[in-house]
């Protein structure tokens, strides 16, 4: 790569993941030059969830692999379970109005990443991967960003009118690193995930785990694969490792799924867990964007809500459009600072209106679900009314897209370039 003597772009994206992809994808059709940096090597699993609701379907649709989800995807996602010790209540999932796209679907990450990034590489978009952002200098319209390969000494600078963050969660740009959180504390969550074949998950069903001291689900994916993941307190973890010294955190964990919860019991009987737990954390929730340092944000670099709803994915892919609809408008010209700072506050403000709202019905339902008060209440009230878990799941935006979604694109030739601009993968 630092043979690569063209680096001028028009936009670099910090992350390849569903959001980063994305955004690099609908600004490429635009005519801009992407450079899109990536430091993992793909594929890769990841601790996230892999439920993709039903109105981001036609997006990906619109993105170009529509029909590869389609035929790679879990079965349709109808029905959420509310399980709790010994309690499960279960209630019809909220159908979406479109004609072809009514119900989600659940994809592993490793699938769906590569299906994105692939999509984005026939865009046109340039690929570097994998690829350690070093530093990032500059302001609106005038950004060098300092990259380099895994295993090289050789950096090499790009220059862009403007920068996207699709980081994730548990990453930071180069500048924020001295400002990042120290300490710990007892509430903090950690995230667990693991794949098991020959479940007895029904498939079709999103089971929601209320636990004491975190929160989980599980969900039939591609290939038939059920995923179980969790979110534990970093206190509970530590009594739970005391009583069992010298196990890995994630058997922990299982041991504790399965004694906790008759629904993981009953669906693990017989599975057979493929590969290791993966485990991350801590969870930093809550709103990150803003208009401030001229950065724009999507995805959980934007802003993150607890995972117990299941909408991860859907504010990555729905904030990459949300910001495209934006940053392109009615013109695929390239905006200078002054408009990229008008763009900024509307996008933030945009944002805030539509993904808000989730993080604060995430927030309430995660703190009810990890106290044994809360998930008392929670379970006397959907025994109640069943309804109430159908309406929580569309008040959490699983039938409804934050963001005007364009039509596919006829088949081109790669985007324009910028002067000076890589058109090629190094």
């Amino acid at each position: 790569m630092s043979e690569v003597p063209l680096t001028a772009f028009d936009a670099v994206v910090v992350g390849a993941g569903p959001a980063g992809s994305a955004a690099a994808i609908q600004l490429a059709r635009a005519g801009w030059s992407v450079a899109l940096i990536e430091r993992q090597r793909f594929p890769r699993r990841k601790v996230c969830g892999e439920c993709i609701a039903a109105s981001n379907l036609p997006l990906l649709h619109a993105l170009g692999i529509g029909a590869a989800f389609d035929a790679a995807a879990g079965p349709a996602l109808q029905q959420v379970r509310l399980l709790a010790g010994d309690d499960a209540i279960a209630a019809e999932l909220p159908a979406a109005a479109h004609e072809r796209h009514r119900w989600g679907r659940a994809l592993g990450r490793e699938t769906l990443d590569v299906m994105l990034l692939e999509q984005a590489r026939a865009e046109g978009v340039t690929v570097l991967q994998p690829c350690v952002l070093q530093a990032i200098q500059g302001t609106r319209g005038r950004w060098h960003c300092d990259v380099r390969p895994l295993g090289s000494v050789a950096s090499l600078r790009l220059r862009s009118a403007l920068v996207i963050d699709a980081h994730g969660s548990w990453d930071a740009l180069p500048f924020e690193r001295p400002g990042r959180r120290v300490g710990h504390g007892a509430s903090d969550l950690f995230a667990f995930k693991a794949n098991f074949s020959g479940s007895s998950l029904p498939a079709g069903d999103i089971a929601v785990l209320a636990l004491d001291g975190g929160y989980g689900g599980m969900v039939v994916a591609d290939a038939g694969m059920a995923t179980l993941a969790c979110c534990i307190r970093r206190d509970r973890l530590a009594r739970l490792r005391s009583e069992m010294p010298g196990v890995r955190a994630g058997d922990v964990v299982e041991a504790f799924l399965r004694r906790a919860c008759a629904g993981v019991r009953q669906a693990l009987d017989g599975a057979a867990r493929e590969g290791p737990w993966l485990a991350s954390g801590p969870l930093a929730t809550g709103v990150r964007v803003d208009a401030s340092d001229g950065i724009f944000r999507i995805g959980n670099a934007a802003g993150e809500a607890h995972p117990i709803l299941g909408e991860g994915l859907s504010m990555a892919l729905q904030s990459a459009a949300l910001l495209c609809s934006h940053l392109l408008g009615a013109t695929a010209s390239v905006p200078d600072a002054a408009a990229q700072a008008g763009m900024q506050r509307r996008y933030a403000a945009a944002w805030r209106q539509a993904f808000a709202p989730r993080l604060r019905l995430a927030a309430v339902f995660a703190h009810l679900a990890m106290r044994p008060g809360g998930t008392a209440l929670l379970m006397a009230l959907a025994r109640r009314w069943p309804g109430l878990l159908t309406q929580g799941a569309r008040l959490g935006g699983k039938v409804r897209f934050a963001a005007p979604i364009a039509p596919p694109a006829a088949p081109r030739a790669p985007g324009r370039a910028s002067a000076g601009a890589a058109s090629r993968t190094p």
